[in-house]
């Protein structure tokens, strides 16, 4: 029993530890975007990296998802003779809720997961030591560009998948439902606010926030895993990073949700 509780104590103090660090690590990486001098070219780097290389699973996960919403809603709306709502469904889903949820979702799996691996294997290389030695601050190098290209573009991917899933649902519910074009534009015209747009783009900048930096710190803290190092090490925190980060947005997702909802 003593031992247990040992185990859950120490287990206690190891995770309130990682938050501490990781914690630090954010304000240092934030606290770093004002130094001198700023890599404009790494920054479009990682913005290709992570915006326009991330348009085709955007494209293709944002249509699928609006079709199969159509479907859904119709299936339902149907027994209520409230099909000529579709559009306002659809659109208010993707725009308050899916959008932001599953943009952010294709971002940690193929974003997230690469840049956590890319920095492990850095930190194993010692490349951040050797910055240091230069008077080089990796935060400012490394981390600053990464942080604000996922700011920059996921509220760009987040609109771009709002307006795909909407053209989904479109396809369905016109083409295939039978259901008045001109009614499904002009619910979304009329349910769609401000207050709606307001919150797919506070959540796109909370959700790119909280994927980077959970895959930068996982990725810069490989070598204090325990029990595992090198390419065992940076797969083992490339998995958590991906989980913790999935994780740790729909629960911001929660917490937004019940401001501004």
């Amino acid at each position: 029993m003593l031992a247990q509780i040992e185990r859950l104590g120490a287990t206690t103090i190891t995770r309130f530890e990682d938050l501490g660090r990781m914690g630090i690590f954010l304000s240092r990486v934030f606290s770093s975007i004002f130094s001198r001098p700023f890599g404009f070219r790494d920054l479009l780097k990682q913005i290709a990296f992570i915006g326009a290389s991330s348009m085709p699973i955007i494209l293709l996960s944002g249509l699928f998802t609006g079709m199969v919403l159509a479907l859904q809603f119709y299936a339902v709306m149907v027994d209520f003779g409230a099909v000529e709502l579709m559009g306002a469904a659809v659109s208010k889903s993707l725009v308050q809720e899916l959008g932001p949820v599953m943009t952010a979702l294709m971002v940690i799996a193929r974003v997230g997961s690469a840049t956590c691996a890319e920095i492990a294997i850095m930190r194993n290389e010692q490349q951040f030591d050797a910055l240091t030695c230069m008077a080089i601050s990796p935060y400012r190098f490394i981390m600053v560009p990464r942080l604000l290209a996922a700011i920059i573009s996921l509220p760009i991917l987040t609109s771009i998948y709002n307006l795909i899933g909407i053209f989904g649902g479109y396809l369905v519910g016109v083409y295939l439902k039978g259901l008045s074009g001109m009614a499904y534009m002009q619910t979304i015209e009329n349910s769609i606010t401000w207050s709606d747009l307001k919150m797919t783009f506070i959540k796109s900048i909370i959700f790119a926030v909280i994927l980077i930096w959970i895959a930068m710190a996982k990725g810069f803290f490989v070598h204090l895993e325990k029990g595992v190092s090198g390419a065992e090490a940076v797969g083992k925190v490339t998995t958590k990073a991906v989980v913790a980060s999935a994780i740790t947005m729909l629960f911001a997702d929660y917490i937004v949700s019940s401001f501004l909802i």
